[in-house]
């Protein structure tokens, strides 16, 4: 195995986009170095410090620990060129300009290290042009790699090689780009726009097309084809304000000045509508208003006819809701083609554009119909790709209507459908196969990527009709109910899966995990938790399953809780104290409950998009599942014969704010994750890693920890805090109840009425949080609380 290292990146342009991937590029631990243009007054570096400045502020974050932000280093053209010498990876980001990038390049090359790999973040230009000048050397180490914006976030990278890279290079990119910064790659072939934003920005365009030709308006267009079609929930049109109109407008002149050869070229002119805004200075959300405009409260919407705003807010028609909320894509789309409602005439057209769009262009931009799916799922928010969707709606059913809509003349051009839709494999079998997906170019299927990265992913992204593996069913189960799965993939180490709503934690959860336990003990190296949809953004679990036990509360009274508290503390404790390691595979949400079954894990592997905290006290509790605990357990371990006040103040306010981690960088800041829990940035290797990591500990000799008393702070601790309490609630920063909820946090995580100094036990203070839960369970405030949250999901402040 040789491996390959990228041990310092080079970002040239300190925009939006070059800023965020630098910023990216710190939170995976990647040293890197930010350049610009010197400014022309001042601190040289000052264009790239304000950059940095304003990372620190941008929604949302693209830091996963704003103090991160010094990790970046300053750098300018004029000053330090010698800097590129030292850099494995060196990404450009400058402005769409195929002159001002050549400029660049002239001014650069002659400092790019040998073995360096040079590549552009353009998100159009051709990368064949954009390399000419070069020499062959350096040629053979150039390509595309596209982020998409905001590159924290999206998952996708497109990965466009020229006629020269070397193919090398490509699986290095991949690598790095898949394993170290979590991305999703699809290569793309050198044409405008490459794959996401060609494909994506057709459908904006026809859809604005199909709008103006049903006479809907955007707030409709928005509803309909935003999360009704499993897509961002933004829709069209609010997409194009978020993205800004300015840039949607230059990808459309990339493809205005690229495509002339293009049969659907007369769709991309701009519409009227949108070059009328960006002509004002509308330019979306950047400018105040766009397709959409704020007006006090109000969010006013864009009239194409008159040009003014007016009252939004309108909805889908009831009829054509019910009809996407068909289950059966084969039913849904013959009730969409067949109704004489506008609305579903207007979706029924668009699909039919991209279905006729994506068939007349695969062969073209794309290696496979895989790369397209992907690219429209990774890059655009989208649950299910363009041809998986077809797929499943019937492909030769579809196939057969797009070409009735084509030779009627209703389509957007009268290019038919290549031959390759009706004929032989695919018209059998579809796209999309167990032996691989369709390429258009090599009629044949292709399989997917066998790089050595992917081995690190158990369940890899799947596509519809490519029966993959799943993972609620794979592997062998030892035990299953409604609450929880255990089962092993031929190993060693046993996995646990929550599969109730949001993963909460009722008695079934408890029962599972118990038996999990016992069952890891007795015939495997360790435990893991994980959740088949973390990569998927579901919770590793929203907490303690408040609904299931309000019959418990509602018969037998506050009193009746506590044995079920009891049993939750009991049930943490063990899983501290197994006899084989216990790994909490942790993505997305991990809050209340979630947080401490997380937090009495062995050891925590947790997906950089992890969002950890206490949050009890927004429904009037306190954490009684052992976090509380944890907090005064860590501060005396951290203290080392220090004052442990200092390092309890973190744990505190973290539960009396139920503030709650922006990502797992956070978390560890926080003190939720420890200094050696392992952060994975691509969220498909999260059980890989959690099983390694539980197999090492128990290879490595793993025993339970020690049981050891704690010391605390006792009433010196408490009382000083309740005088900052007082201060918040007298300065009226808080509520009383505010007030009463942090003084019974203080009591607890300091130990209450004991000497500063006093030693108790772990179960001392277990006790006193499931004392103060249940009291807290009486009080009508709290009782208040509960209700307004189960009711409308909002905490209630009183």
């Amino acid at each position: 195995m040789t491996n390959f290292t990228v041990k310092k990146v080079a970002v040239l342009g300190a925009g939006v986009m070059g800023a965020q991937i630098a910023a990216h590029c710190v939170n995976a631990k990647v040293p890197v170095v930010l350049f610009d243009l010197p400014a022309k007054e001042g601190n040289k570096n000052g264009i790239v410090l304000k950059a940095i400045e304003g990372l620190k502020k941008l929604s949302p974050a693209p830091l996963g620990n704003k103090d991160d932000a010094a990790l970046i280093e300053v750098a300018n053209y004029e000053d330090n060129l010698d800097v590129l010498a030292g850099c494995d990876l060196i990404i450009e980001a400058i402005a769409e300009r195929m002159d001002w990038k050549h400029d660049l390049y002239k001014k650069v090359a002659p400092h790019i290290a040998p073995n360096a790999i040079f590549a552009s973040n353009t998100s159009g230009l051709s990368i064949n042009k954009l390399a000419e000048g070069f020499d062959e050397e350096l040629k053979a180490r150039f390509c595309g790699v596209h982020f998409f914006n905001p590159p924290r976030y999206m998952h996708l990278v497109e990965l466009i090689p020229t006629t020269s890279t070397n193919p090398a290079i490509l699986d290095q990119l991949e690598t790095f780009l898949t394993s170290v910064l979590g991305k999703g790659v699809v290569r793309a072939k050198d044409t405008p726009n490459f794959i996401a934003n060609r494909v994506g920005i057709f459908g904006m365009l026809a859809t604005i097309h199909e709008a103006e030709k049903f006479g809907l308006s955007v707030d409709v267009v928005d509803d309909l084809t935003g999360a009704k079609l499993g897509r961002a929930k933004s829709g069209t049109f609010r997409t194009a304000d978020v993205v800004g109109l300015d840039t949607m407008g230059h990808v459309i002149k990339t493809m205005q000045d690229t495509l002339q050869d293009d049969p659907f070229f007369s769709l991309y002119k701009t519409p009227d509508v949108l070059a009328k805004l960006i002509e004002k200075g509308a330019l979306g959300q950047k400018t105040g208003g766009g397709f959409y405009k704020k007006v006090g409260k109000e969010i006013q919407r864009l009239d194409f006819a008159t040009g003014e705003y007016v009252a939004g807010g309108a909805k889908a028609a009831d009829i054509v809701a019910r009809i996407l909320k068909e289950k059966d894509p084969v039913k849904k789309f013959k009730a969409m083609r067949e109704s004489t409602n506008p609305q579903a005439q207007f979706l029924w057209a668009i699909f039919r554009d991209a279905f006729h769009y994506i068939a007349f262009h695969l062969d073209s931009i794309a290696d496979n119909a895989r790369d397209v799916d992907f690219a429209m799922r990774w890059g655009f928010g989208w649950s299910v790709g363009p041809f998986e969707t077809w797929q499943a709606a019937g492909w030769t059913q579809i196939a057969q209507w797009v070409k009735e809509d084509i030779d009627a003349g209703k389509a957007l051009t009268n290019a038919p459908l290549p031959a390759w839709v009706f004929e032989g494999q695919v018209a059998e079998k579809g796209v999309h196969t167990a032996e691989g997906s369709y390429s258009a170019a090599s009629n044949s299927y292709v399989p997917r990527s066998t790089l050595p990265v992917y081995e690190r992913q158990a369940f890899r992204a799947p596509v519809l009709g490519a029966g993959a593996q799943d993972a609620k069913t794979a592997g062998t189960t030892v035990f299953e109910d409604d609450s929880v799965r255990l089962w092993h993939t031929g190993d060693d180490v046993l996995i646990i899966s929550l599969k109730t709503k949001m993963h909460v934690i009722g008695d079934g959860v408890i029962k599972g995990i118990k038996r999990g336990l016992a069952e890891a003990e007795a015939n495997f190296k360790g435990l893991v938790i994980w959740n088949t949809d973390a990569t998927e953004g579901g919770a590793f679990s929203a907490g303690a399953d408040l609904q299931s036990a309000l019959p418990a509360f509602m018969t037998g009274g506050a009193k009746a809780m506590e044995p079920i508290v009891k049993e939750l503390q009991d049930t943490f404790m063990q899983m501290k104290y197994s006899n084989v390691p216990v790994v909490a595979a942790v993505a997305g949400l991990a809050l209340g409950g979630g947080c401490e079954l997380a937090l009495h894990a062995s050891k925590r592997v947790a997906s950089i998009e992890s969002y950890v905290g206490l949050v009890e006290v927004g429904v009037g509790l306190v954490p009684a599942g052992g976090g509380l605990k944890e907090a005064a357990v860590r501060a005396f371990t951290e203290a080392k014969g220090n004052d442990i006040l200092q390092f309890l103040k973190t744990g505190f306010t973290n539960a009396a704010t139920a503030q709650v981690s922006k990502s797992a960088l956070e978390a560890k800041a926080m003190g939720y994750l420890k200094e050696d829990d392992i952060i994975v940035f691509n969220a498909y290797e999260l059980l890989h890693v959690a099983k390694v990591q539980a197999r090492a500990m128990f290879d490595a000799g793993y025993r339970a920890p020690a049981k050891r008393p704690v010391t605390v702070t006792g009433r010196y601790g408490w009382a000083t805090i309740r005088g900052q309490l007082v201060n918040m609630r007298d300065g009226g920063f808080i509520s009383a109840y505010d007030y009463h909820l942090g003084d019974t946090i203080a009591e607890i995580v300091t130990g209450g009425d004991v000497d500063q100094g006093s030693v108790v036990s772990e179960q001392w203070l277990l006790d006193m949080e499931r004392k103060a839960f249940i009291a807290l369970l009486n009080n009508p405030k709290t009782q208040e609380r509960i209700m307004g949250m189960m009711q409308t999901g909002k905490p209630v402040r009183n």
